[in-house]
């Protein structure tokens, strides 16, 4: 399973999505009692997890040194990636780092100066020699281009390479900090994000009659569950297959809602992994939804709270169903492809293992 570890609720970042802290109880984790718990666990991975949690870089350390984890990823806005030692860097199986587009609309979300920072920081990584998987993970909201803001990420270089194998983007809505919406109509903006949604999956599917599949996160994973027809769970693994565990111990469901009594799980002193998969699922209205299948659910924390509404929650569940259909739509070129030779199907089969990446946005 996949456990995130949430290091440290500091942020040095007040995003204008967000707020700033993780909001649980702060402390910092007890090294020996999660050895023990995900010694546990012969198939654990740990996902470093915050706040920030490259502020809490001697506590990342230990834990490497000290629990026995199969794989490890970091989610970081990459501010502080440069002070990740080299030996520390070339462990890690993927860096999630959090960027929302080009240099305007990443700052204007992030603040001055942070997209030149997190992508400086990108490079560096690559030239210190990080070779595994580098994902830019976006926010779209309320003043974002999802087909601009991915191409930017996405066809970014460096020294002869694209900077990041993957993009992956979640909408800002439901968890969005007050006010971000206000002034938005949000069914207008709606349209022309499933219009951006669109475009980028003909650009997608443009390239793969070059040969080359884009690692656009939402499209393979979707896509390889159209190809297959092997139903999708619930993508994030989410109360599933994967958990988080809060500075003090607590296991959660979901690491975005410490306060929520159904997303709280226990605490690892008392707790065995085993007893943790399977126990939070989903309602209605996805559990009767007919492209669960292919969706899987797209937020446990969505569906349980509602933090919208009923008719907001199926406003968003409209743009999923839209970026289902279009890649529904390329999908027999897609599988003349895959015949032909010129893609393979496992291209598509991202994220392999879960890297935090919650595909659906």
């Amino acid at each position: 399973m996949l456990y995130h570890v949430i290091v440290t609720g500091k942020c040095n970042l007040r995003c204008r999505y967000c707020g700033g802290d993780w909001p649980g109880k702060p402390g910092e984790i007890d090294v020996s009692l999660l050895k023990r718990f995900i010694s546990r666990d012969p198939e654990a991975g740990i996902s470093f997890y915050g706040g920030e949690p490259l502020l809490a870089l001697d506590l990342v350390e230990r834990i490497m040194d000290e629990v026995p984890a199969r794989y490890w990823h970091l989610q970081t806005n990459a501010l502080l990636l440069h002070e990740l030692p080299d030996e520390y860097l070339h462990r890690l199986d993927t860096i999630l780092t959090s960027v929302d587009g080009d240099k305007n609309v990443t700052n204007h979300y992030r603040g001055k100066g942070v997209y030149e920072a997190a992508i400086r920081n990108a490079r560096n990584a690559r030239e210190r020699g990080f070779t595994r998987d580098l994902v830019a993970r976006m926010a779209v909201s309320d003043h974002s281009s999802v087909y601009d803001d991915v191409t930017h990420l996405l066809f970014l270089e460096h020294d002869g390479r694209r900077l990041y194998d993957h993009v992956h983007w979640q909408l800002d809505v439901f968890w969005s900090a007050p006010g971000t919406w206000e002034e938005v109509d949000f069914d207008s903006w709606l349209q022309e994000y499933n219009k951006g949604v669109t475009r980028l999956a003909g650009l997608w599917l443009d390239w793969m009659r070059d040969g080359t599949v884009l690692g656009i996160a939402p499209f393979q994973g979707v896509m390889h569950t159209l190809l297959t027809g092997k139903p999708s769970g619930l993508r994030c693994g989410s109360g599933q297959d994967a958990f988080a565990i809060a500075p003090d111990g607590t296991v959660l469901a979901c690491p975005i809602g410490p306060d929520w009594d159904f997303l709280r799980l226990g605490n690892i002193r008392e707790k065995k992994p085993e007893q943790l998969r399977n126990t939070v699922g989903l309602v209605e209205p996805c559990t009767s939804c007919d492209i669960l299948w292919a969706c899987g659910g797209r937020c446990l924390f969505a569906n349980r709270t509602k933090l919208w509404g009923e008719e907001g929650f199926k406003k968003v569940c409209q743009s999923v169903r839209h970026l289902v259909n279009v890649l529904q739509e390329i999908k027999p070129e897609v599988e003349d492809l895959i015949k032909k030779g010129r893609i393979r199907l496992g291209e598509f089969d991202y994220p392999n293992p879960n890297n935090g990446v919650e595909v659906i946005p």
